[in-house]
């Protein structure tokens, strides 16, 4: 296919239009007239770029709100936070130690915070690591246990019917009702630490991952029985992909659970772990260390919900993300 490419024809210039004029014209020839140059049209990037000089600059007044929307509100709850604890450490008589003063203890503690003096004087780092570490066995044991379980339990509406009456009566429980059983069963304080938190985050994820299992949509399980497919095949690739975004929902939920067991767990069983300290600070009357610890503990926990979040939204699809 060839295409022709008309141009517009150079506007003559003077000399050669006099010249044009004093020739004459063969006798009998049509006279002929040159068209009149066609008007340029703008190139479309000529266009965009004159329409981009034209709109007015972006004002910064949508990003400066969107930060503002961003920071105001977090700050004004701390501040808020800040005026109540001034407020009742002030109508305490300074029982409870205002903010500054616990600012300044959390500084001189968190300058050493690795400190070891014996047994019972360490530092709020090694506490934390310790509570940190029965907090992984409990709750690796109870993954290992819970995930599977839910699994069974949702394909099979046998096993369903049995165990929910089950779980509905333990699930309830207080975590410290365990604590005895732990004690009783180990003989120690560490494994009946790791119990309770064991007991206490296994049902969030055979739950959610029952319900997981459960709604996994009847035609995925017509075409896996048309394919004959095996049980390990249909748990691997068909109910394991639909059921991940329910189970990362599930061990995010254990794990805030097993990090608020083992606060209660250590105050009882004694050791080495932020919850023990907590108690030990109090035997002291030490309140700024204990005001201290709270913080610790609400921090280290949000930074396990946060970093548990992010996991179950990369593998969340949009309707579970809603």
């Amino acid at each position: 296919m060839v295409s022709a490419v008309f141009h517009a024809p150079a506007e003559p210039s003077s000399a050669s239009a006099s010249a044009s004029a004093a020739t004459p014209q063969p006798h009998g020839a049509a006279a002929t007239t040159m068209p009149p140059p066609l008007a340029k049209t703008p190139s479309p990037t000529a266009a965009s770029a004159a329409a981009a000089k034209a709109r007015p600059p972006r004002e910064p007044s949508a990003a400066l709100r969107r930060f503002w929307l961003a920071v105001l509100p977090p700050a004004c709850g701390i501040g808020l936070l800040l005026v109540v604890w001034a407020v009742v450490s002030s109508t305490t008589g300074g029982s409870i130690p205002n903010p500054a003063d616990t600012w300044k203890q959390a500084v001189e503690l968190f300058s050493h915070p690795f400190y070891r003096n014996g047994p019972n004087d360490q530092g709020v780092g090694w506490n934390v690591l310790a509570s940190l570490e029965r907090v992984a066995v409990g709750f690796g044991l109870a993954a290992v246990v819970g995930i599977p379980a839910g699994f069974v339990i949702g394909r099979f509406t046998f096993l369903s019917r049995m165990f929910n009456p089950l779980i509905s009566l333990l699930r309830p429980v207080s975590p410290l009702a365990w604590l005895p059983i732990g004690l009783l069963v180990f003989k120690g304080a560490n494994p009946a630490a790791i119990w309770t938190i064991f007991i206490c985050s296994i049902w969030p994820m055979v739950i959610n991952t029952a319900v997981g299992v459960q709604r996994v949509p009847q035609d995925y399980m017509n075409v896996a029985r048309v394919l004959n497919l095996s049980e390990w095949k249909i748990a691997t690739t068909i109910l394991f992909p639909s059921v991940l975004p329910y189970m990362l929902t599930g061990v995010r939920l254990a794990v805030g659970t097993a990090w608020l067991v083992i606060v209660a767990a250590e105050m009882l069983t004694g050791g080495v772990g932020i919850g023990f300290w907590v108690w030990d600070e109090w035997n002291n009357l030490n309140v700024k260390n204990i005001l201290i610890a709270i913080f610790v503990i609400g921090i280290v926990g949000l930074l396990l919900e946060y970093a548990l979040v992010k996991l179950a939204t990369a593998f969340s699809f949009e309707e579970v993300k809603a």
